[in-house]
């Protein structure tokens, strides 16, 4: 064998490692970003959504909270007006005085 063709299929042989090298890590690293990519998109979406579960839950509640509070207070204001009115409207009744 000459020494020209054993130099030859080394460097096609550094070549085509280098080539399968270049193109294993590359096919390897767009496997890792997209593998990368769903998992940050599945945390983000669970980050969000139990984000905006907790607004929600906590604007219903106050909501409902000052919903409550109004009703209560119109409650407890007519009640209090239907009370006083009806003991101003009703009239004293006299007893006879039985002592003389």
């Amino acid at each position: 064998m000459s020494k020209v063709k054993v130099w030859t299929d080394r460097q096609t042989d550094r070549q085509t490692d280098r080539q399968t090298d270049r193109q294993t890590d590359r096919q390897t690293d767009r496997q890792t970003d997209r593998q990368t990519d769903r998992q940050t998109d599945r945390q983000t979406d669970g980050q969000t959504d139990r984000w905006t579960h907790r607004q929600t839950d906590t604007q219903t509640d106050t909501q409902t909270d000052t919903q409550t509070d109004t009703h209560t207070d119109r409650q407890t204001h007519r009640q209090t007006h239907r009370q006083t009115d009806t003991q101003t409207d009703r009239p004293k009744t006299i007893y006879p005085d039985h002592s003389i």
